[in-house]
């Protein structure tokens, strides 16, 4: 498993940027984020090259992060090969609770995937013919 950054965020403007900026600072490179946002507020999730240094700079910034443990899963980058994955998850009834992707060299993928049962998991991804990435081969 690896760490990613979780990030609540005003829904105002200028807070993303700002998010960005502290990162930036510190000299944290993101390989991924996404963003879901309501009305009020906003939940950035991050997968960084250092996670705890982006964890710490963003908490002296005031925002409020957490790591979170999370899975990064090697995909097939064509059509059908998270649905292949998220299937066999489907199968054994494990509930994938959120995923995004980035994309990677080689005809590679990878998702992000928050799974409610982390004993079984991975299991479940190396049955289904899929690659758990270790963090050592995806921070710098």
């Amino acid at each position: 498993m690896i760490d990613q950054i979780t990030v609540f965020l005003e829904n105002e403007k200028g807070r993303l940027a700002a998010l960005c900026r502290a990162l930036g600072d510190a000299d944290v490179s993101m390989h991924a984020l996404t963003v879901a946002d309501t009305a009020q507020y906003g939940v950035a999730r991050i997968i960084a090259d250092t996670p705890a240094k982006a964890y710490e700079a963003l908490n002296e910034k005031g925002f409020r992060a957490s790591l979170t443990k999370v899975f990064a899963v090697e995909i097939p980058d064509h059509a059908g090969g998270l649905a292949t994955l998220l299937e066999a998850f489907d199968a054994a009834g494990v509930n994938v609770e959120y995923a995004y992707c980035f994309a990677t060299e080689g005809g590679k993928a990878v998702d992000v995937l928050r799974i409610d049962n982390h004993e079984v998991a991975e299991g479940i991804i190396t049955s289904a013919g899929f690659r758990v990435i270790r963090p050592t081969e995806l921070y710098a």
